[in-house]
């Protein structure tokens, strides 16, 4: 199964953004592919307010992407904002929400493992997700993620666990010292945890654009990579925005798990 990687750079306005998408589906489409994974924040990114713009998943842009995959017979994965139910305060929140839908899939995760840390606090507007989520495409099983989610080996074993061969992880990446071989270095490792194939798409890095990234928001640090369950980094982009393409072949992850059995050696304490 042929998959892409878009490596884009979102903004405020969400038609803008739709378009982007809109524009690298048909540029995955065109390379062959026939699942395409965009990034965390795909509808606005962040540093822009998300209470504003959240909707539901049958609301008008989930249901543009929907029509698009469908036009497309592409299944696209893509990060969006979905209403939450208030904090214990009565502060109004959102969930940071994967979008996967396409040609017989439609599925989302919310992600679970909320970025509080490097001075941003996600959680103080964001309601986490409480459950793993995989889906079928193309005779593989997928594994949903998103960006901080990636520092947590568990998610990744649970999804392995539910059949996945392969774990896509969506991010925007916060920047800052080492930040992006944290990341590089945290796909590779969930690819070995769980012997699966890792597609570890994230935002490009603004500052290659020329755009001056302000506070502490996550805006992405590019990188985006395909990983295999051996953690060799099969194909990857560095900042700028770009699309990379794979194929997946399943006997890798059943040649890895014969190799290297951790899923069956693991304990549980």
């Amino acid at each position: 199964m042929r998959v892409a990687l878009a490596q884009v750079i979102t903004g405020r306005d969400l038609a803008e953004n739709l378009r982007l998408l809109e524009e690298y589906a048909h540029r995955a489409k065109d390379g062959g592919a026939e699942l395409v994974v965009f990034p965390e924040a795909m509808m606005r990114a962040f540093g822009n307010s998300l209470l504003d713009i959240a909707e539901p998943l049958a609301g008008p842009w989930a249901s543009r992407v929907r029509s698009l995959a469908d036009e497309l017979q592409l299944v696209i994965v893509a990060g969006m904002f979905t209403p939450g139910t208030p904090s214990d305060s009565g502060s109004p929140r959102v969930r940071n929400t994967l979008l996967a839908t396409g040609p017989g899939v439609e599925t989302s995760y919310d992600k679970i493992h909320l970025f509080d840390a490097f001075g941003f606090a996600e959680s103080d507007t964001v309601e986490a997700g409480t459950d793993p989520v995989t889906f079928d495409a193309g005779g593989l099983t997928f594994g949903l993620a998103t960006c901080y989610d990636i520092r947590f080996p568990a998610l990744f074993t649970a999804n392995a666990q539910r059949g996945a061969i392969v774990n896509i992880v969506s991010a925007s990446w916060g920047s800052g010292p080492g930040k992006a071989e944290q990341w590089q270095l945290l796909a590779r490792a969930r690819a070995v945890d769980t012997t699966t194939f890792v597609l570890a798409c994230g935002q490009g890095d603004p500052a290659t654009q020329g755009v001056e990234v302000k506070g502490t928001a996550p805006t992405g640090v590019g990188y985006s990579a395909v990983v295999s369950p051996f953690g060799q980094v099969l194909e990857a982009l560095e900042g700028e925005p770009g699309v990379i393409f794979y194929d997946l072949d399943p006997a890798v992850v059943e040649d890895a798990r014969t190799k290297l059995p951790v899923l069956a050696n693991r304990r549980d304490f």
